[in-house]
């Protein structure tokens, strides 16, 4: 019987052996097969991108009045600015002084008033310049340091982005005598009147084009010009004998010219500003040595709110008024309010 259970176990042991080495040739044949993957990705289904149902609500618009008030905003296309400048210095010695010198009084001011009107394509420029100034030294009568009345008038229209098409209206002329003073020799000092208000004037009508590329510059080239030359007081060619170019039988010339004004009007430091005019005359038919060079500059040094230095001159060529070049300079501390 112990022999019969031995044969019958050696016989489940051979049969497992046989069973587990057929499943092992069978698991590795089966793992050498290729598989085509193309087709099983045909049969491939991809899962809904949004998965989780949503609810969707209908929204429903009304219509509300909302309360509001109107804005009452105008535009307002005019720019002005006022600029007074006053001017005073004094001085004073006594008779005994060991070092000399002569007590005097001077005061000078400046008036500007610049307004603009801007809209385009049209554009208007007025600029009104009053400068006056006087000195009294003792034993002398009161003398001018400064005289001058210069009134512009600009309307343009936009060509392109930087030309316009203008016209221009100037008037030029002085507020009080003036004379020139010459010493005859022993003290004696002969007050020579040569100029006055309207002798001489000068009105100017400019037709041409004007060149802006900055707010700050801009050239005018007066094609078509005309300036009437005043002198309506008589006695001032015993001392001045070319009158101004106008004839002694009348009191006014007129001229036709070419007329080319450059502004220059910035600030070119912290606190510093420089403004500077050129205006160069050239009549027709004429010689030219009768070409107008005209240059005035004023530059302002701000020391605070109120007080200035203020350095200004002019250069003026002109064969109808002196042979050689004339020029003027002056420097002021005073006060100087620009509003607004």
């Amino acid at each position: 019987m112990i022999k019969t259970r031995l044969g019958l176990l050696f016989l489940v042991s051979i049969t497992f052996g046989i069973s587990a080495k057929a499943q092992q040739t069978d698991t590795l044949k089966r793992d050498t097969v290729k598989i085509d993957t193309a087709q099983i990705n045909k049969l491939r289904i991809d899962s809904r991108k949004n998965a989780i149902p949503t609810r969707v609500r209908p929204v429903q618009l009304q219509r509300a009045q909302v309360p509001f008030t109107m804005l009452d905003y105008k535009v307002n296309y005019w720019k002005k600015a006022i600029t007074f400048g006053l001017n005073f210095s004094q001085s004073a010695f006594t008779s005994n002084y060991s070092a000399g010198g002569v007590t005097a009084v001077a005061l000078g001011t400046n008036f500007i008033y610049h307004t603009e009107y801007n809209k385009a394509p049209f554009s208007y420029v007025s600029e009104l310049n009053l400068t006056y100034g006087v000195s009294k030294n003792k034993g002398q009568g009161k003398r001018k340091t400064n005289d001058r009345i210069y009134f512009d008038n600009k309307l343009a229209s936009q060509l392109s982005a930087h030309w316009y098409f203008f016209g221009a209206l100037t008037f030029e002329s002085q507020f009080d005598k003036g004379f020139n003073y010459v010493d005859q020799g022993n003290g004696v000092i002969d007050a020579q009147y040569i100029s006055n208000f309207m002798s001489p004037g000068y009105l100017t009508e400019s037709v041409g084009f004007e060149y802006k590329p900055t707010t700050y510059f801009d050239l005018r080239l007066g094609t078509g010009t005309a300036r009437q030359t005043f002198v309506l007081d008589k006695t001032i060619i015993q001392h001045q004998p070319d009158n101004y170019g106008v004839d002694s039988l009348h009191t006014v010339k007129n001229d036709l010219a070419f007329q080319l004004v450059a502004l220059f009007d910035k600030d070119i430091m912290k606190n510093i500003h420089l403004n500077t005019r050129y205006a160069l005359f050239i009549p027709y038919g004429q010689s030219l040595k009768f070409i107008t060079h005209r240059v005035d500059m004023v530059l302002a040094a701000r020391v605070n709110r109120l007080i200035n230095v203020t350095i200004n001159g002019t250069l003026l060529y002109d064969k109808h008024t002196s042979p050689d070049a004339q020029a003027t300079e002056g420097l002021a501390l005073g006060v100087l309010y620009r509003f607004p």
